[in-house]
């Protein structure tokens, strides 16, 4: 199939890449960021509009809910380009409300909206072991999955109604934030101590502790490797659909709004870029210690 792939990224071009190798054509509208791996593997034309107007599915991986707005219904956008029949792949992290509204104005046009959240970073979108939590209709979303295979391992259909797949990706970075948080208390009080950190992280993994956070966030805080990943400005993004939407049901997020803090702490002090894994740089700053460096962050040893 002809894709237009909106959103080549740090996570959309492996993405992209990874449908290439799986045998589709991929189109692409015309950025100064395209890398040249990038134009030698797509057909790359004028706009948006032009990249829907040639493809049978379009894919959109942009940040934030007003990016995939833009993309969408901005001048020169997919909108504008649509046939009948055509199949708009949603798979940006955005609100589960606006997520709807979007759908009904696709639909309005004639094609099928499908919303297709994905977890797993870099690391998974290179590989193509993306987790997708998919939201939609059953025939649209049979039709996306074969994209969906050459993209990623745990696809899940969470329900036929558009935005049940952003809801389960804010679920899913509640959870994310949380055990973040967890390693980096963890491994900041286990080196305090005087516990070399990396063989707590080893012991830890063969446990009831064990997770992907562990296996590898808690190694970038271990040898303060931050870069991105996924950037902490993103997961605050997420965060803040999480509390919004908590505000809205009635629902309590206590820890959730402490990793937000958290994240907000690192942000302060000019980490907003960095990979969310960084996290650990305020729970060091609260505890006066270095999780690199073994020692106060003041330079004093701390009593």
């Amino acid at each position: 199939m002809k894709i237009g792939f909106i959103g080549l990224g740090i996570m959309g071009r492996p993405m992209a890449l990874n449908l290439k190798g799986a045998g589709h054509e991929i189109v692409a509208p015309e950025r100064a960021s395209l890398t040249a791996e990038m134009r030698q593997a797509a057909i790359i034309v004028a706009d948006a509009a032009a990249a829907a107007a040639a493809s049978d599915i379009v894919v959109l991986m942009v940040p934030d809910t007003p990016d995939v707005e833009q993309a969408l219904f901005g001048a020169g956008g997919v909108a504008a380009g649509l046939r009948p029949g055509t199949l708009v792949i949603d798979m940006s992290s955005i609100s589960p409300v606006a997520t709807k509204q979007f759908a009904a104005r696709i639909n309005a046009l004639g094609c099928d909206y499908v919303d297709a959240p994905v977890s797993g970073g870099e690391v998974g979108a290179k590989q193509a072991s993306l987790t997708i939590m998919v939201g939609g209709p059953d025939a649209a979303v049979a039709r996306a999955m074969p994209l969906f295979q050459a993209m990623g391992k745990n696809i899940t259909h969470i329900g036929a109604e558009n935005g049940t797949g952003q809801t389960c990706k804010v679920a899913n970075q509640i959870m994310v934030a949380l055990n973040i948080q967890a390693a980096a208390e963890a491994l900041v009080f286990a080196a305090r101590a005087g516990a070399d950190p990396a063989k707590v992280r080893a012991a830890l993994m063969g446990g009831f502790a064990s997770s992907r956070v562990l296996e590898i966030h808690a190694d970038r805080m271990i040898n303060g490797t931050f870069n991105p990943g996924f950037r902490i400005r993103l997961h605050q993004k997420d965060l803040n659909l999480a509390l919004s939407a908590a505000r809205e049901l009635g629902v309590s997020l206590p820890n959730t709004a402490t990793a937000q803090q958290m994240f907000s702490s690192v942000t302060a002090h000019g980490g907003a870029d960095l990979d969310h894994s960084a996290m650990v740089k305020a729970i060091e700053i609260l505890s006066d210690y270095s999780l690199l460096s073994r020692e106060a962050i003041d330079g004093k040893e701390p009593s």
